[in-house]
């Protein structure tokens, strides 16, 4: 995904002058594109990622659009309070990239897994939140972040990602995409776990089941007119996400549901638990250790809709 992102804000860069790149210290060879028509607008702000945010805060207020990018830890938790009073008080439109998100970086160990980010960064006034699935809505959110008025934060993965559309959806941000019809259950996934969502889709497949996979690419504003369609239609909804269960895509919609009334279907909330991976080892592996798998997801969709 970082090297789609690369080649899309490339793009961007030759279409809007208005454009400038802030890399944490990370990228520069990836960048080199961008460097190659615009080198004035590329600026490389070294480990100082609070001090970058403000910095992009004040390019925005001065008519430009900065794109922050670095590793996610490091363009969320580090500079929350910069992003806050910089950038969404003043509703500066800073697009702020984190790639390496979820569990990316696992053999990295903690400091690196990024899985608060989507809860705390929701709970800003006036920021949206996306997770693109693929490449696809990467390049497409990306250009639906720039023309919007306001700050965005784009949570992204690292590298070889599958591509999960094979044709260009239309896609908007606060509007999810169906990615697979079906009439017996629902998975609504975010970001990069959506392979694993769809691989769910298929050995339920294999029990007789039909299964919708819906991509909530936004987590902040809510497709809610698309969740009272599911809801409404479906006995189980499971939320799949490489992010904390407490206050991500799962969190907001369990928030969401709590406000409506009527017969609605069962939620099933697939996350990490709240706790920290002490174990280092690859995606996978962690992705194992927090049952953040097909088979998990599947075998518990198939006993929630036996007690439907």
């Amino acid at each position: 995904m970082r090297n789609a992102f690369a080649d899309e804000v490339a793009k961007l860069g030759r279409e809007d002058t208005r454009l400038v790149l802030l890399s944490g210290d990370i990228g520069n060879k990836l960048f080199d594109a961008f460097k190659e028509h615009a080198p004035a607008r590329f600026l490389n702000c070294g480990v100082a990622e609070a001090n970058m945010m403000s910095v992009a805060a004040g390019m925005a207020l001065s008519g430009l659009r900065p794109v922050v990018y670095t590793i996610t830890p490091f363009t969320t938790t580090r500079c929350f309070e910069q992003i806050r009073v910089d950038a969404c008080y003043h509703a500066a439109p800073v697009i702020i990239v984190g790639t390496g998100a979820g569990l990316s970086y696992a053999e990295l160990g903690p400091t690196h897994h990024s899985l608060e980010d989507m809860a705390i960064l929701r709970t800003l006034p006036g920021m949206s939140v996306v997770a693109p699935c693929d490449e696809v809505e990467l390049r497409l959110l990306l250009r639906a972040a720039l023309a919007h008025d306001g700050p965005v934060y784009i949570r992204i993965g690292k590298k070889g990602e599958p591509v999960i559309h094979k044709a260009r959806p239309r896609l908007a941000l606060g509007r999810s995409v169906t990615v697979r019809e079906g009439q017996d259950a629902c998975l609504i996934s975010t970001g990069t776990i959506m392979p694993e969502a769809l691989r769910a889709a298929d050995l339920l497949a294999g029990q007789g089941l039909s299964v919708r996979v819906e991509s909530f690419h936004t987590v902040k504003p809510l497709d809610e007119g698309r969740l009272a369609e599911i809801f409404g239609e479906y006995a189980v909804v499971a939320v799949v996400e490489e992010h904390s269960r407490l206050g991500g895509l799962g969190g907001s919609i369990a928030e969401w549901k709590a406000r409506q009334t009527g017969k609605l279907g069962t939620l099933l909330a697939f996350g990490v638990e709240d706790t920290f991976m002490h174990e280092i080892g690859s995606q996978e592996y962690a992705r194992r250790r927090f049952g953040l798998t097909a088979e998990n997801f599947a075998t518990q969709v198939q006993t929630a809709l036996r007690r439907s």
